[in-house]
């Protein structure tokens, strides 16, 4: 099968911008700076999560589902863009939570349950348990008469990352349209599927365009080992006969932290000079440490300052109202100024 044959569900408001930025490029040493607004998608306030679910929630359309299950963090962008899609479609959703429930619903869990979603907060499993009880609450459902449709953690299966295989034939049309050559392309790594989406559709579209993932979540080689996976399988949906080795895949765990969610000084850093530089907002826990990578690895020479950098923009911004004690009394950077 070729791309154009897989069902899918508009969800998304493509194409997304394509956009110069020349001050933020500066700020980290990258002059020649491109950023893909996928925070721009439209769907629950934007982000990579949409182009997935056009692709996944097509194929729950196609088996009749009245109901949709996800997993996640408490601020899962995920979760929220699921609940929302669910919403478009006539459909419920059931979240299954991995952290405590918070005594305030803020940022992506107050979306949540604006959207009208069921809630299960169960810390302290494994992802593996957790999907034995998403499996246990399908059951359920069915025997009540109910269809339910399960989309694992991220939407990462190799037919959600087709979203992203699509997003680089998408990227690659607008280069060509300005006759601009892209040399690599950085972008924030949990779940992999995006990561392995893009790796898959750089073969396809962009070949000469290095691809660098920025995890936040999965060490190097754990993260390595299941994108070459996803965009393995990926392919295979495709009819092709390609697989990466994990060796092949370019992914850095170096701007991490001590944990997926916990932010770190650099991501804080660059969250701040996307916002005073551009206006872009990032989030404390995907974009923003992605972006402190992409400095990290202009300041190591793995990203030239010749070179044109794509940085793909994710979203995540309501995850920041969550996070708000971080910001309340962080200096300005930028001082004011007098004319002449």
């Amino acid at each position: 099968m070729k791309l154009p044959d897989f069902t899918r569900i508009p969800l998304a408001h493509l194409p997304t911008p394509l956009e110069a930025a020349p001050r933020l490029g500066a700020a980290i040493g990258l002059p020649t700076l491109l950023v893909k607004r996928d925070d721009a998608t439209g769907l629950a306030m934007g982000g990579n999560k949409a182009r997935k679910l056009e692709y996944l929630l097509a194929e729950a359309v196609a088996q009749g589902a009245d109901v949709v299950f996800t997993t996640g963090g408490v601020q899962s962008n995920h979760a929220r863009m699921t609940a929302a899609a669910a919403c478009k479609l006539g459909m419920r959703s059931e979240l299954f939570i991995c952290d405590p429930e918070p005594e305030v619903a803020q940022g992506n869990l107050l979306l949540d349950r604006i959207y009208g979603a069921t809630l299960h907060f169960i810390p302290n499993l494994t992802l593996g348990q957790m999907y034995d009880r998403m499996d246990q609450r399908a059951l359920e459902l069915r025997e009540q008469g109910h269809r339910p449709y399960i989309i694992p953690v991220g939407g990462s299966t190799p037919l959600g990352s087709l979203g992203y295989v699509r997003a680089v034939q998408e990227l690659a049309e607008q280069c060509r349209a300005r006759d601009q050559r892209v040399d690599a392309m950085t972008v924030a790594t949990g779940s992999t599927g995006t990561l392995s989406g893009i790796v898959l559709g750089a073969r396809l579209f962009m070949p000469e365009t290095r691809v660098y993932g920025i995890s936040v979540s999965p060490w190097a080689e754990a993260g390595k080992r299941k994108t070459a996976q996803v965009a393995g399988d990926a392919a295979r949906l495709l009819d092709l006969d390609w697989a990466p080795a994990p060796d092949e895949i370019r992914l850095w765990d170096d701007w991490l932290g001590p944990a997926y969610g916990v932010p770190t000084p650099e991501c804080l850093d660059v969250i701040r000079i996307a916002a005073q530089t551009e206006g872009y907002l990032l989030d404390p826990v995907y974009t923003g440490k992605a972006l402190a990578g992409t400095r990290g690895l202009a300041e190591r020479g793995e990203l030239k300052p010749e070179e044109t950098v794509v940085f793909w923009h994710t979203g995540g911004a309501p995850a920041l109202f969550a996070f708000n004690a971080l910001f309340g009394d962080s200096p300005q950077r930028h001082q004011d100024t007098k004319l002449g």
